[in-house]
């Protein structure tokens, strides 16, 4: 068997996850948001309501960037 030696870089290195539970957290509320969103969106009674052109796209936009701050969030 060949033995690995472990070298001083090495051995300082800690098993750290990039992401924290709470990060993982936000982001499956994210996905819930724009999910919502796109529910909003559907349906086939009037296309140019106020709900689907606009409260829609806003509530898309705003998962999209609840998604981006859950992922800067340290």
């Amino acid at each position: 068997m060949i033995e690995r030696k472990s070298t001083p870089a090495s051995q300082g290195v800690k098993d750290e996850l990039v992401f924290t539970k709470r990060n993982y957290q936000l982001l499956l509320i994210s996905i819930a948001i724009v999910v919502l969103g796109f529910a909003l969106m559907s349906g086939t009674t009037d296309i140019y309501d106020t709900r689907k052109t606009l409260i829609a796209p806003l509530v898309v936009l705003f998962g999209f960037g609840f998604g981006v701050y859950a992922i800067l969030k340290k």
